[in-house]
């Protein structure tokens, strides 16, 4: 009989960080590509809840969700020139999936390519870039540069405009984006800053 857990894990905090992290790493799907209201996990009890309705016809054009038992501080924050502190969330990640993936509440083990460095009112919010694990298409890719720029444009493109609100100056920022070395930078740093806010008990 195989191991199993008796209660359901908190996403964020129950989950393991992936089979081989910073490289190899498990995700917690909140959005899917077809969503037009944002979802984000609940932090105190692990459930998946509406934080808002989108306010444009904006839809991340990926999977997007976090890694498990990451957290963005100090180390992350030290990452992303000009930031003033992590944004105090779990690290965020894209995954490329070739077939429609169309529910979240789910995990799935993705490998690190690449991020976008993001300022969000001035706090380094990264999004990692990852695609699913074996794949039959996009599981061979191993850095950012391996993928169609076109979707690269639009993982941006939905970052800087997706907490838009009309007649405001935008909020987020990405200044830059990131190969496959320096995602694993961000993702093990988000790891650190973990361990050291979330020490086991």
């Amino acid at each position: 009989m195989s191991d199993f857990t008796s209660w359901r894990p908190h996403p964020w905090h129950g989950l393991a960080s992936g089979p081989g992290a910073p490289e190899i790493v498990n995700a917690y799907v909140e959005m899917t590509p077809f969503d037009v209201i944002k979802y984000e996990v609940d932090k105190p009890t692990g459930y998946l809840k509406v934080d808002r309705p989108q306010r444009t016809s904006s839809s991340p054009p990926t999977l997007y969700g976090f890694i498990p038992q990451t957290f963005c501080a100090e180390q992350v924050a030290a990452l992303t020139p000009g930031a003033k502190a992590g944004d105090g969330d779990p690290l965020d990640i894209c995954i490329i999936s070739e077939r429609p993936i169309d529910r979240a509440d789910i995990i799935l083990t993705a490998r690190v390519v690449g991020g976008l460095q993001m300022l969000d009112h001035g706090e380094a919010d990264d999004k990692i870039i990852g695609v699913l694990l074996k794949d039959p298409v996009w599981g061979e890719v191993s850095d950012l540069d391996q993928l169609p720029i076109a979707l690269v444009d639009r993982l941006a493109h939905y970052f800087e405009t997706y907490k838009l609100e009309p007649g405001e100056p935008a909020v987020t920022v990405v200044s830059r984006r990131y190969d496959r070395r320096h995602a694993l930078s961000v993702v093990a740093g988000a790891l650190v800053d973990y361990q050291k806010h979330f020490p086991p008990r």
